[in-house]
């Protein structure tokens, strides 16, 4: 602004000595200029509208586009407009974020780029950063931002399609020896048709056929409801293996949920982990400036953390989408260990629910602890995530305390599952 006031003020001591009309056009012209861009570069950005379209939430392994759209309502085009997108580097953005384009009046631009979900959790996309000025570089830049939007990435999904475990785990309705229920879908053969059968029993061609009115016969079944309880109590970990152990743990917890939905099972989520959008409202939410995932504030002094309230079983994809949603933002964190928690967590469960707890160890408290929940009229299936060369101790503990007990350190170790497994 001064060095621009200077030239002018030579310019026009130089034109009335000089009486050159051509340096008065010149200076006239420039005035011109300056009053036009003081007016003009102000409102250019407010003249652009601006928004992100994409899928806000994704399975593992998936590619998203994320579409910016861009519109200039100004009378005049946009000289040169820079884009600059916030991308967390664990989403890997395949296009380049940081681009200088012109922008034509009353016309849109869309730009596209790629992200690639390898790691479940919440990410922030954006802020997208505007930045313009005019072509002189009469005035300061110009900038503007887009509000960040959010991705959720749901963990990593393991085909458990074949799985064949002991009748007392609830895939799906499951056969049993009380006839409490027979399942229309499980069908054994026919029978004598007697009184107080019900005709839509009916066999009509093969009671047309053996000249004899013969009834359907059902397997009998019964359909449980399923709570996972998952321990996300860091002091239960091993420190060594701790981030790649507690990630497997979610894994194996929504897959387990993902394969009783698929089977029309009700499924719940209990878990003693932190979920920082269930913090108290004191709590900030804070994204990781490196990574794009979503942060938590450490609970200072003797401060408990406020745990994310229980999912209750019930069935359907909706609600599978609500306990993934929950395990991708979940954070493993010094709450509260499982033996102290896990009787308490499931006080408002249904007497007989079959009860998956998913912990890295098979300790005599843990034991213990699922073997009050036995007494307590539930179902509860061990569910050990750690390596544990001793593991065939916690499944002989397990058996005399009256549950099951499994090792799943690994993919490989959910593929034993399709065999068959002796009741405990």
């Amino acid at each position: 602004m001064g060095q621009f006031a200077a030239l002018i003020f030579i310019l026009l001591l130089v034109a009335f000595l000089l009486n050159v009309d051509f340096i008065f056009y010149i200076v006239y012209v420039s005035i011109g200029l300056y009053a036009w861009n003081r007016w003009s570069t102000p409102r250019i950005l407010a003249g652009v509208l601006a928004s992100r379209d994409f899928i806000d939430h994704a399975f593992w392994g998936e590619e998203i586009p994320v579409t910016i759209h861009l519109y200039n309502k100004n009378r005049l085009s946009i000289p040169w407009l820079q884009l600059r997108e916030s991308v967390a580097v664990e989403l890997t953005a395949r296009q380049p974020t940081n681009q200088v384009i012109s922008l034509p009046r009353r016309q849109s631009v869309a730009l596209t780029y790629m992200v690639q979900t390898r790691r479940r959790g919440y990410y922030r996309l954006g802020p997208l950063r505007l930045k313009t000025s005019d072509l002189f570089g009469f005035f300061p830049e110009q900038v503007r931002s887009l509000p960040p939007n959010y991705l959720t990435v749901y963990p990593r999904l393991w085909t458990l399609s074949q799985l064949n475990l002991p009748s007392r785990l609830p895939f799906g309705v499951v056969g049993s020896r009380q006839r409490l229920f027979e399942d229309p879908a499980r069908p054994m053969g026919v029978r004598q048709f007697r009184s107080g059968d019900s005709l839509r029993q009916i066999n009509w061609k093969a009671s047309a056929h053996t000249r004899d009115l013969l009834v359907k016969t059902f397997e009998p079944a019964i359909s449980l409801e399923t709570a996972v309880l998952l321990n996300l109590h860091v002091g239960d970990y091993v420190l060594r293996d701790r981030a790649y152990t507690v990630e497997w743990a979610i894994e194996v917890a929504a897959s387990l949920a993902a394969r009783l939905v698929d089977l029309r099972q009700p499924v719940g989520l209990i878990t003693n982990g932190v979920d920082p959008l269930h913090l108290d409202v004191d709590s900030p939410v804070e994204f990781d400036e490196e990574s794009g995932r979503l942060l938590f504030a450490q609970a200072g002094g003797t401060r408990p953390y406020a745990l994310p309230p229980a999912i209750p079983p019930h069935p359907g994809r909706p609600h599978l989408m609500k306990i993934l949603e929950r395990l991708a933002r979940l954070e493993a964190a010094e709450t509260i260990p499982f033996a102290q928690w896990a009787a308490t967590a499931c006080l408002n469960l249904s007497w007989g629910v079959t009860i998956l707890a998913i912990t890295p160890t098979g300790s005599e408290a843990v034991c213990q602890t699922l073997h009050r929940l036995v007494r307590a009229g539930f179902n509860p299936i061990l569910l050990v995530v750690e390596p544990d060369s001793e593991f065939g101790r916690v499944r002989e503990r397990a058996r005399r305390l009256g549950f099951a007990a499994y090792h799943v350190t690994e993919k490989r170790d959910l593929d034993r599952w399709q065999r068959p497994l002796p009741l405990p």
